[in-house]
């Protein structure tokens, strides 16, 4: 495999990171808008309420996960460890890495 531009790689994963954060931010603030919600007149508004707050949950718990992912391949190249399939210990191709910074596995 060529030499992967670990440079190129960790400014993408940072670039990622920051667009994560600032999508966690915006639906942290949704809940809470969600939460502090004091004019429900009826089932139907509540009924809202409860499939907005669910989803923005489940959406916050897949950036939370996104972000653990991007954390560890920034992890792994300060290690060394970058560009290295976690289940085969082969190199993950370099347009899999291109498609994905973050990804674990080829």
């Amino acid at each position: 495999m060529a030499t992967l531009n670990l440079e190129f790689f960790k400014k993408r994963l940072e670039e990622e990171k920051a667009r994560i954060l600032k999508n966690i931010e915006a639906v942290s603030d949704e809940l809470a808008a969600i939460a502090a919600e004091d004019e429900i007149d009826d089932i139907e508004d509540m009924a809202e309420l409860k499939i907005d707050n669910d989803r923005d949950k489940e959406v916050l718990r897949i950036l939370m996960q996104e972000l653990k992912d991007v954390n560890d391949a920034l992890r792994k190249i300060e290690e060394g460890r970058y560009g290295v399939d976690e289940e085969t210990g082969r190199p993950i191709p370099i347009n899999r890495l291109l498609a994905n910074p973050a990804a674990r596995t080829a």
